[in-house]
């Protein structure tokens, strides 16, 4: 390392002024980072960890924002008196992002290996080897057949494997400094360590200098070098993740700390006993995609089983988690619960109903009695409509629920519960991060008191700190009302702390399944011992 940092950001301030004053995004706010260093800035969300980081791209629009103070030192020189030009060269190739949103950070009309290609024509790489070079980082990030998948369009990937190719993208120039913001948050325990080796491997080769903003304190855990903890857009400590992680100073360092699942050992979730009938049956559910000449969905040569021939029931109270990897088949599987998809073969019955043999009457009614919390906040959630209309929507819906002039109380109260205040009520969606939003999702969820809530990764975008007060909600409402959860999610400390029953998913398969402290305790496929020796979940209490 030099005398001289790789980026030195010194008393940085930004505003958002709007009509009910001035919102203190960064207050006064100074880190650097070294070559071949990893700096991780930890913090809740609208802690100002992705503004500052922004800032460093330009990508902070102003106006509305106001950059009021400080300076953005790369190798010495000031970048916010650089003109943009030069910046627009840097970017990419000398510093580069990771983006918290991978399906907004995509374009949707173009393959996704244009898109990368792209980022490399634009630095004067000709297009024989950006090709080339595009396919070797596609599979450097874990994404199968790259030489057929880089044809493929965004909406074709799942969540995680969307996040695998921006990473694909970021990194594509070998750049000196890459920023990633939230680079794991959507990916499996066993794609995120190859992604983090991948990332450590890069700062082996090049001395690449790595700005980790993330939630997961098990990432810092393993790759940070130095931290700095933000809370309200100040920095409340910073030193060695060694120091953080073990002696915390600060009571907000320690409360996030204290907050990460499995911290002080795991509470077995009991299991939830059998009923004649149960919530809900899903039996030889299989999801084919391949159309054959007819226009028809059927299992032909070219046909992909996103979903095999899944079996499993839910209890009222129970709480089924569902893990694996990205592509694996779980949100696809959630969609065919929520009648988002149709399977190709097989049954789901809901209350003792077949859900395929419904009139549109009857739907309507099961759907109030079934919400889902989608993976993606930003596409779920209407731009045009504020958070008020949002969680207020389905008691328009369904008119019997709430009389209407209490919608707005019922609201403020349901925006409280998941960690949100009282006065962002007539906000719009992206006024807020990427975990309030998911916060405002589930407050939308937790609207018609349903009897199941299908959550996708609904909280893989929160700090730990909110993530325990939203998993608390969802217990204490599960123990009051008998609610129902199908909670899937890649982290697999999470599952633990919070699932009565498991099922594993692999390559559309349900492989392993049951009581989640035996399928933890005394895994039986291969796959399932793969994935616990990639977490945390096994620590404590495991066997």
């Amino acid at each position: 390392m030099t005398d001289q940092p790789l980026l030195d950001i010194r008393n940085l301030s930004i505003d958002f002024p709007n009509r009910h004053g001035v919102v203190h995004a960064v207050a006064d706010v100074s880190w650097s980072v070294n070559s071949g260093e990893t700096l991780a800035i930890l913090g809740e969300s609208g802690s100002g960890k992705s503004v500052s980081a922004s800032a460093v791209m330009d990508l902070v629009d102003a106006p509305p924002a106001l950059i009021t103070s400080g300076e953005i030192l790369y190798r010495g020189r000031d970048l916010l008196k650089t003109p943009r030009a030069e910046r627009r060269k840097i970017n990419g190739k000398n510093i580069s992002m990771i983006f918290q949103d991978p399906l907004a950070a995509l374009n949707p009309v173009y393959p996704v290996g244009w898109q990368i290609a792209e980022t490399l024509r634009v630095h004067g790489v000709d297009k024989a080897t950006a090709h080339a070079r595009v396919i070797d980082l596609l599979g450097r990030v874990g994404i199968p057949d790259p030489e057929r998948r880089a044809k493929q369009y965004p909406h074709q990937f799942s969540g995680g494997q969307r996040q695998r190719i921006m990473i694909a993208s970021a990194i594509a120039l070998e750049p000196d400094l890459l920023i990633a913001d939230e680079p794991t948050s959507a990916l499996d325990v066993t794609v995120q360590a190859q992604v983090l080796k991948l990332l450590k491997e890069l700062q082996a080769e090049s001395g690449m200098g790595l700005v980790l903003i993330t939630h997961d304190l098990g990432v810092v855990e393993k790759v940070a070098d130095r931290v700095v903890v933000m809370q309200n857009g100040r920095i409340v400590e910073a030193g060695t993740a060694t120091a953080i992680m073990t002696t915390p100073q600060h009571p907000y360092t320690r409360k996030l700390i204290d907050a990460m699942p499995g911290r002080h050992g795991f509470q077995p979730q009991p299991a939830v006993a059998g009923s004649e009938r149960p919530l809900l049956e899903v039996r030889n559910v299989s999801r084919v995609y391949g159309v054959l000449p007819g226009g028809k969905a059927e299992i032909g040569p070219n046909a992909v089983k996103a979903v095999d021939d899944a079996s499993f029931v839910l209890n009222k109270g129970e709480t089924l988690g569902i893990v694996g990897e990205s592509g694996s088949g779980k949100s696809t599987l959630a969609r065919m619960l929520l009648g988002l998809d149709k399977p190709t073969l097989g049954t789901i019955r809901f209350d003792g109903h077949d859900l395929n043999a419904m009139s549109s009457e009857e739907t309507f009614r099961v759907r109030r009695r079934m919400q889902f919390v989608f993976q993606d906040p930003t596409a779920s959630l209407n731009p045009r409509m504020t958070v008020g209309q949002i969680v207020s929507e389905p008691w328009a819906i369904h008119a019997d629920v709430l009389e209407k002039p209490l919608w707005r109380d019922h609201a403020i109260d349901l925006l409280e519960r998941v960690g949100l205040k009282a006065d962002q009520i007539d906000r719009h969606p992206h006024q807020f991060s990427g975990g309030q939003r998911q916060r405002i999702a589930i407050a939308r969820a937790l609207a018609l008191q349903p009897d199941v809530i299908v959550c996708d990764e609904a909280v893989s975008a929160l700090d730990v700190s909110v993530q325990a007060q939203v998993i608390d909600l969802l217990k204490t409402l599960r123990r009051d009302f008998g609610l129902s959860y199908i909670f899937i999610a890649h982290d697999l400390a999470l599952i633990r702390d919070f699932a009565t029953s498991t099922i594993v998913m692999y390559r559309g398969q349900i492989v392993e399944q049951g009581p989640t402290e035996a399928v933890y305790r005394d895994p039986q496929h291969a796959y399932t011992k793969r994935l616990l020796q990639a977490s945390d979940a096994k620590l404590p209490n495991a066997a």
